[in-house]
């Protein structure tokens, strides 16, 4: 199983709109996409003040592998892939993604 974990840097409070617009778009795909178990999202509270940049993320289980790689290839992941990238702080930069194994 895979735990994709998203988190990410806008540049702007706009920026942070695009980004939560993008998010109905991230959960009807991995509502509709076999392997993929679950979808959360939500603003980081940043408890332990370590990750203050990173103002939201989201995170996708996925059953395995392909599955990971079918969200990646799906034209709806890419679009709304786009929206995140020109909604934070340096384009993708603005962008941690981590992939856990679990």
């Amino acid at each position: 199983m895979l735990h994709h974990i998203v988190l990410m840097e806008p540049d702007s409070d706009a920026g942070l709109r695009r980004i939560e617009a993008a998010m109905p778009i991230l959960v009807a795909l991995c509502d509709a996409l076999p392997g993929a178990t679950g979808f959360t999202h939500g603003p980081n509270r940043d408890f332990e003040r370590k990750s203050a940049r990173y103002a939201y993320g989201f995170s996708v289980i996925f059953s395995d592998r392909a599955a990971h790689l079918a969200y990646e290839a799906h034209p709806e992941h890419l679009r709304a892939g786009g929206m995140l990238v020109a909604a934070c702080r340096g384009g993708h930069e603005g962008i941690f993604v981590a992939d856990l194994e679990v």
